[in-house]
């Protein structure tokens, strides 16, 4: 049985375009989804996974600077909340900082892509299996189990490589990275490999790559031996099917929740709507009567 990761990769190190102009100052992990900045959705699951160490890919000393500070306790603010009786917003800042959890910074100087990101953090991760979240996906789970803790579920049973994995209509999956000669049992996908963004005639199964990911620590060994794309950038689903022709076992997992995807401004603005509607019962009740006023 393989041993438990305990750390994850968390590449902040991209110049969020497709968040401007709200990221022209900070890095997209500080935008807002229902209250939250989408960094602290991360680092929770990572907390309810029982993740000792998250590893930061960033490439500028502001935004270093800036999670740095997050995810540190700041006194004089608790200090005056608790001075004040806001006793609910000391526990809500209390909880931003999860206990137990060293966070650690890993610097890539030029955009190269994402498996080069998750190559600086060769030397923090050493010889252990690890996992890696892209920030912008959001997946708040529908049972007591965050999206981690049921990959990690799957991974214990299995080995191999493991990921979230999501089912759409075929005409949809052009866009994602998709499964190859899949073997389906229930809720686990064994899978020969990734297409990247494929012709719909080369698609041969339902279900999108999506990420996060649990790797085996051969990963890191097999990032440097793949072949650049026509970008000069280094894919991380390429050393995945490079371990899996080595006969690495691959697993998709059709995980228990749902998904908030962030990784535009449009995107975000819908995701908020859905996540604020569903949660706050003001907020439902008031969109109720927004959609009867337009009818």
């Amino acid at each position: 049985m393989p041993n438990r990761p305990e750390v994850v990769v968390l590449p902040v190190a991209g110049l969020s375009t497709r968040n401007l102009p709200a990221t022209k100052a900070m890095h997209k992990g500080f935008l807002c989804l229902n209250s939250l900045p989408l960094i602290q959705y991360a680092v929770n699951a990572c907390a309810e996974a029982g993740v000792k160490e998250v590893i930061f890919i960033y490439n500028d000393e502001v935004n270093k600077k800036l999670y740095e500070r997050y995810f540190s306790h700041n006194e004089s603010l608790e200090t005056q909340l608790s001075r004040n009786n806001k006793t609910g917003l000391l526990e809500a800042l209390k909880q931003t900082t999860p206990l137990n959890i060293k966070f650690s910074f890993a610097y890539q100087d030029n955009p190269k892509g994402n498996g080069d990101a998750v190559l600086r953090a060769k030397d923090i991760i050493g010889n252990r299996d690890f996992m890696v979240m892209w920030i912008d996906d959001v997946y708040l789970s529908n049972n007591n189990k965050g999206i981690l803790s049921q990959l990690l579920d799957v991974y214990e049973q299995h080995g191999g490589i493991v990921e979230n994995v999501i089912k759409f209509p075929r005409e949809k999956l052009s866009r994602y990275g998709v499964l190859q000669g899949v073997n389906v049992h229930g809720d686990i996908i064994e899978a020969k490999g990734i297409i990247e963004k494929p012709k719909f005639e080369n698609i041969d199964s339902d279900y999108a790559s999506m990420g996060p990911y649990i790797l085996p620590n051969q990963i890191l060994d097999y990032l440097p031996q793949v072949q650049k794309g026509t970008n000069g950038e280094m894919n991380l689903t390429d050393a995945l099917n490079l371990a899996v022709q080595k006969g690495m076992p691959f697993y998709g997992v059709l995980t228990d929740t749902e998904r908030y995807d962030c990784g535009t401004n449009e995107e975000l603005a819908k995701a908020n709507i859905r996540l604020c509607i569903k949660e706050n019962q003001v907020l439902y009740e008031e969109a109720l009567k927004t959609i009867q006023s337009l009818k």
